[in-house]
């Protein structure tokens, strides 16, 4: 029992420690949004980490081999999607509330589990997913007059983001942690650069998404700004990311997972302190709603699992 407490403390420190260096880097963002684009921003990071992989495995003379090939890539493609809907969002709304967003993936990852597992879910679950819900419309506050299908783009991040926790859990729990990592970047390095060819062949799309110029810009010649604070969110996310693996490789998913939800409390508190960005009453209902259901949800799954 002191092995497994302290497997869990150290798990739960890493979780803590990698959402605390998250929650920072991804306010650096704001810096360069007038400096270039998101596909640009994602290609480059790509380049940058993707290289910084792979001078560690070889340097290292680490195996990498994928078991499932198509399941990696769409694992990939699904996770690089949800972030890059989430950067997006950064740009327009503030972190913690593009943050509590993107943590709406356990109420997701739970209707996603049920429809398509048949997971049987109970009447506490049932009434989280209700609450989570209720606070995606405190935080988001849309308008009825100005309602649209683009109010649901934020949700977007969430639903991606537990599809590729799904896909990660059914079709890739035997991957090496290294394979998913490389996967991962390379996904967002593929979608950046769709991203700039797309724009660069098409000014009709710039024009539709003149409104979110972060969202607009393709390819521009970079900035020295611009490429400092790509390589040092870069250099931030990989070393978050690395803990993120690392914590739940030695300690138990379930009892560990709540502590992704301090993502929420150091991109505030970040945002605070950089931008001063300062939330509502409303808003801040809505992100303990969504945390509180996101809880439940864990705890009562874990139960579920153990019995």
């Amino acid at each position: 029992m002191l092995i497994k407490n302290s497997a869990t403390l150290r798990g739960g420190l890493l979780l803590i420690g990698g959402m605390s260096l998250i929650g920072m880097v991804d306010n650096f963002i704001r810096f360069i949004i007038d400096e270039g684009g998101v596909w640009q921003f994602y290609l480059m990071r790509a380049v940058f980490n993707c290289l910084l992989i792979a001078g560690y495995i070889a340097y290292w003379k680490r195996s990498f081999h994928v078991n499932h090939f198509w399941w990696v890539v769409l694992r990939s493609m699904l996770m690089a999607t949800a972030i890059l809907v989430y950067f997006i969002v950064i740009s327009f709304l503030p972190i913690a509330i593009a943050g509590a967003i993107l943590f709406t993936s356990p109420i997701f990852l739970l209707i996603f589990s049920a429809l398509v597992f048949k997971t049987r879910i109970g009447a506490w679950r049932i009434l989280a997913v209700i609450f989570g819900f209720i606070g995606i419309i405190l935080v988001l506050k849309p308008n009825p007059q100005d309602f649209s299908i683009y109010t649901l783009v934020p949700a977007l991040a969430g639903m991606m983001y537990a599809l590729g926790q799904l896909v990660t859990r059914h079709k890739c729990a035997d991957e090496d942690t290294l394979v998913l990592l490389f996967g991962f970047f390379l996904g967002t390095g593929l979608l950046g650069l769709m991203g700039i060819f797309v724009l660069g062949i098409s000014p009709f799309l710039q024009s539709v998404s003149a409104q979110v110029p972060f969202v607009s810009t393709g390819w521009v010649s970079p900035s020295g700004e611009f490429l400092f604070w790509t390589m040092i969110q870069g250099i931030g996310s990989l070393f978050a990311v690395l803990a993120l693996i690392r914590a739940y490789q030695i300690a138990e998913p379930t009892y560990i997972a709540v502590f992704e939800y301090s993502f929420i409390v150091f991109a505030g508190f970040w945002g605070w302190v950089i931008w001063k960005e300062v939330l509502d009453a409303a808003a801040i209902t809505g992100i303990l709603a969504i945390i509180a259901a996101g809880v439940v949800i864990s705890i009562r799954s874990a139960k579920s699992e153990s019995t």
